[in-house]
């Protein structure tokens, strides 16, 4: 497509898209039976189309210029972040200039001067500040996040959307994500293929820890360091920010973990680990996040026009050895607390403390919640919000939980950062 000027013409405007509509002009061998072929498809795609984006980072600014120009006119973005120097490198529409400002913002200003005729309605915030009812307005979301908790939240919040007696209320999740040379991209149609929360067993091991372990028994390097930052910077210094890019807080951090590191007889607390920890850092690569828009975008593209078959469901892109990419469909799990419906059994020891069995569920690659509360069913077990009732349910932390739930009962997880209750069927060996 040829590059657009702020000072574009109407004649301008009619060649910008001759070449998507050689796609959209006549039916191919994989276009849909749906496929509306000529001004039919043109109109929807550009002018009743709604599409929302969310994100405006690196993969984010990507998808929407790849959006704006593939033809898409009506483009919302949510993101709840500012500008930073050190983004510029690879989040392209943004400028020195731009610094501190918010992304979303800058991004559907520099859109709309580049590409006259697309408007692009920006939201800074969070998508948690949204209803159901803003959500149904979009034929398509597609997601360009740097986080799973918000990646979970969405996924779920659209399953839970879907009613079988209106059509109109499933909404087409376009993920993609990137981490260096990697990448993925899929297609989650909600509650017919396999949503997000089914496949988290495939992501890193999570490197967030309960904060029980990390006060009281940690076993691991980057305990100390949770501590160190979570626990101890607060203590001893007050209101004063951590700041995790000046090099005397991360020393203060390393050398803090370290002590404790000593006490517990733990190895492994390095100065790089630390940094890795608090910073939670995740290397981008601008020429891996421009892979992953296009493909995330050629999606939003078939499905809103019908011109070809979607991707069912789960495309992988690894170029750390060569490049090497991987489309697979990836099943629903019948134990997904999402889309599944079904209780997941859990076999623990009779010895088990509540305290442990809350340590799993954070760690646990297919379920990892972040300070989940748990009940059986009218008994409150440990509860991580409001205080008064956290500090009532805390002596549970230390008792079994075969004091508390007997063999075969089932404790309910819910967590204040996800939509949707997690059933645990509970066996002892």
């Amino acid at each position: 497509m040829t590059t657009v000027n702020d000072d574009a013409t109407s004649s301008d405007w009619d060649g910008r898209y001759y070449h998507v509509d050689q796609v959209l002009n006549t039916p191919g061998p994989r276009t849909e039976d749906s496929f509306q072929a000529g001004d039919a498809v043109k109109d929807f795609l550009r002018n009743q189309c709604k599409i929302l984006v969310i994100g405006a980072g690196g993969l984010g600014c990507e998808i929407l210029a790849n959006l704006a120009l593939t033809g898409f006119k009506d483009i919302h973005v949510i993101d709840m972040d500012t500008i930073d120097i050190s983004n510029l490198n690879r989040q392209f529409l943004f400028r020195p200039k731009d610094v501190g400002n918010p992304k979303a913002l800058v991004a559907a200003e520099f859109i709309m001067q580049r590409v006259p005729g697309v408007k692009v309605t920006p939201y800074f915030g969070k998508i948690q500040d949204k209803d159901e009812d803003y959500y149904l307005q979009f034929n398509i979301i597609v997601c360009g996040l740097d986080s799973v908790e918000a990646r979970r939240w969405i996924n779920a919040t659209l399953v839970n959307m879907v009613d079988e007696e209106n059509p109109e209320s499933l909404k087409p999740l376009i993920d993609g994500g990137t981490e260096g040379f990697k990448g993925q991209a899929r297609v989650i149609l909600p509650t017919i293929s396999s949503c997000y929360e089914c496949s988290l067993d495939m992501l890193n091991k999570p490197t967030a820890f309960p904060i029980c372990t990390i006060a009281n028994t940690p076993r691991l390097p980057e305990h100390c360091i949770e501590w160190a930052s979570v626990l101890e910077w607060p203590r001893v210094h007050g209101e004063k920010k951590l700041d995790t890019d000046d090099p005397e807080h991360i020393g203060w951090l390393y050398n803090t973990a370290l002590t404790r590191a000593k006490e517990f007889k733990i190895e492994g607390v390095t100065w790089s680990l630390t940094q890795g920890v608090v910073k939670n850092i995740i290397p981008a690569i601008a020429s891996t996040n421009a892979i992953i828009a296009a493909s995330c975008c050629n999606e939003a593209f078939k499905i809103a026009t019908s011109s070809a078959a979607f991707l069912n469901n789960y495309f992988m892109l690894i170029g750390t050895e060569g490049v090497y990419s991987y489309t697979f469909e990836h099943e629903k799990r019948k134990e997904c607390p999402v889309c599944g419906g079904e209780s997941l059994d859990i076999t623990i020891s009779k010895e088990w403390t509540v305290e442990r069995l809350i340590e799993m569920l954070v760690e646990k690659q297919d379920i990892q919640i972040k300070k989940p509360s748990l009940s059986s069913g009218i008994k409150q077990i440990y509860f991580q919000a409001p205080p008064q009732l956290e500090q009532a349910t805390r002596p549970n932390l230390e008792k079994k939980v075969s004091e508390l739930v007997e063999d075969g009962g089932e404790v309910t997880v819910t967590s204040s950062t996800l939509p949707f209750n997690l059933s645990l069927r509970i066996k002892y060996t």
